[in-house]
């Protein structure tokens, strides 16, 4: 199963499109070698379509094409103007086609389903309400951006659409053009949404919303930056945006979501990766997905500085996915130790920790970074994103061998009878028989059986979530009433650090979208962990206001 895990081509664009970048010799140094398996056999025969002259310039670009599955595809097939270019290449660089439906001319059902509407996943189903994932989220976040709006995910095909009309992306600047009934129209990013400024110098941000997208965040929902973004984010004469960039303008020349290319090389049709900062923490030792050796199934290519591809032997897909699906830093913060302002100018602003719950809140003391400060225990605190890749690691599934795609993306067949992998990526519970029979094929593993045992998981660690939230609900409360007592700072210095250990435990689970069911025994462990820090900061304040009352020493 994990050989068919995404290997199907994809949307053309991105490294092939190197070609827009400034030539280097040939022998670029630091080049990793591609693996033996796509090295051209005795008896290939590449197409006449003058390509070696193109080699001439990205002999990295051979070494994926040629031997490969889109070995007979022409550079011609998505690339514009290459005549030109071959005339003269520094005046005249050629034109990349950057778009799903070129691929989808060959793989149809991987095309057709990566853009269908899952109608079980619902649109803004806000987190922060007393039946959402985190009902005391408005109290517990407070005051940062995403207590405005935090929806759930309905799927890959909205993510730039559903991103920036959030409300707390650009103050409701950016909405449907058919209002509620376009909810589900999918499609280029500009005809679904538009802008509520242009041309209209009154407009002014909705009352309850926020100013807090950013570039970087931008970079794991669309395939469209990939030339025009260097590695990391760094400014660069031959780079359009950067982290710095303003995000309007980002936005404005975003059309279309995550694409083929993200997970599909569209030279050779090999599985890769493209996230820069995945890529980097990889690159810098990062064990998350190692195989039993120890080793990481991951070619680091560097193109000429500017941007680097990760390229696997086999598809895999936790990997594939830890693109967006990890917990990062993406937005301006402040450093633990003097409270200074951190800006996107600083590499900080796009990291990805790559370590799970119980490691996080000591590596960004390291790192010397948080998010924002509690509005009224003053707790320096992280916004965790969507640690899912973090959480998966080391679980049972993982163990097993288990990838995403075989939950997720399960095999089906179209109206031929062929087989193919969905590109819509599902919510197993929703599809037990594809998603869970497969391995569990036991007699007694039926249908209803595994969906009550699904249940039953994430029904005790979602109590276990409200039970953090509640005891952490209880910390800042007591906060709040020992600060208006006059309780000594040395015991709300000690009381903020508990709030802050107890966030990060909590929140985790908030973020990450299965409710505990990628590895419910380090939610439980993680949970309870938090339950006991906010008790103890509860506890010291007690004690510290029960003195107080006695009118003794403070």
């Amino acid at each position: 199963m994990r050989k068919k895990n995404i290997a199907l081509a994809a949307a053309v664009t991105g490294a092939v499109t190197l070609l827009l970048l400034p030539a280097l010799p040939t022998a670029a140094k630091g080049k990793a070698p591609m693996p033996a398996k796509w090295a051209p056999s005795q008896n290939y025969k590449p197409a006449s379509d003058n390509r070696e002259q193109c080699y001439a310039c990205h002999d990295e670009i051979k070494a994926l094409k040629e031997g490969s599955k889109h070995a007979d595809l022409s550079c011609k097939t998505c690339h514009d103007r290459m005549d030109e270019h071959m005339k003269d290449p520094e005046n005249h660089k050629p034109v990349t086609v950057i778009d799903q439906a070129l691929c989808g001319k060959c793989h149809g059902d991987e095309y057709r389903t990566l853009n269908q509407v899952d109608y079980e996943a619902q649109a803004k189903k806000e987190k922060g309400t007393p039946t959402g994932r985190s009902p005391m989220q408005d109290k517990l976040l407070a005051p940062y951006g995403f207590t405005y709006e935090h929806d759930e995910p309905r799927g890959h095909v909205f993510m730039v659409i559903d991103q920036f009309s959030v409300d707390r992306f650009q103050g409701g600047r950016f909405q449907f053009k058919k209002g509620w009934r376009g909810i589900d129209a999918t499609g280029k990013t500009w005809d679904v949404l538009y802008d509520q400024a242009e041309g209209n110098r009154e407009w002014k941000p909705l009352p309850q919303t926020a100013m807090a997208g950013n570039p970087t965040c931008i970079q794991c929902k669309t395939s469209d930056h990939i030339l025009k973004w260097k590695f990391l984010g760094d400014k660069d004469p031959k780079a359009r945006w950067d982290r710095t960039s303003n995000v309007v303008d980002v936005a404005k020349d975003t059309n279309n979501p995550m694409g083929c290319i993200h997970c599909h090389d569209p030279h050779g049709a090999q599985p890769r990766i493209v996230r820069d900062e995945l890529i980097n923490e990889i690159d810098r030792g990062s064990k998350i997905f190692a195989g039993k050796d120890g080793k990481t199934d991951l070619k680091v290519m560097d193109f000429r500085g500017f941007r680097k591809i990760g390229i696997m032997q086999k598809p895999d897909s936790r990997m594939m996915c830890a693109q967006c699906h990890v917990e990062y830093a993406c937005g301006t913060g402040f450093e633990f130790d003097t409270g200074k302002k951190i800006g996107y100018e600083d590499r900080r602003t796009n990291h990805m920790p790559l370590l799970q719950v119980k490691q996080l809140l000591e590596h960004y003391k390291q790192i010397n970074f948080y998010d924002f400060r509690h509005e009224v225990t003053g707790a320096r605190l992280v916004k965790l994103q969507h640690p899912e890749a973090e959480t998966y690691y080391g679980s049972v599934h993982d163990r097993a061998g288990v990838t995403c795609a075989d939950c997720h993306m399960p095999i089906m067949k179209n109206a031929q009878g062929k087989s193919f992998r969905s590109h819509m990526v599902v919510k197993p519970k929703n599809h037990v028989r594809e998603a869970c029979l497969s391995c569990h094929a036991h007699s007694k593993d039926t249908e209803t059986r595994k969906l009550y045992q699904l249940d039953a998981t994430q029904n005790y660690i979602r109590g276990k979530m409200r039970k953090a939230e509640y005891w952490l609900g209880q910390l800042i409360d007591s906060y709040a009433a020992a600060q208006r007592m006059g309780v000594v700072p040395t015991v709300l210095d000690q009381a903020r650090a508990k709030h802050e250990e107890a966030h990060v435990l909590w929140e985790w689970w908030t973020a990450e979208n299965s409710d505990g069911f990628h590895n419910p025994e380090l939610a439980r462990d993680s949970l309870a962990l938090s339950i006991t820090a906010s008790k103890a900061g509860v506890k010291m304040l007690n004690d510290a206001m029960a003195v107080a009352r006695k009118g003794e020493p403070r």
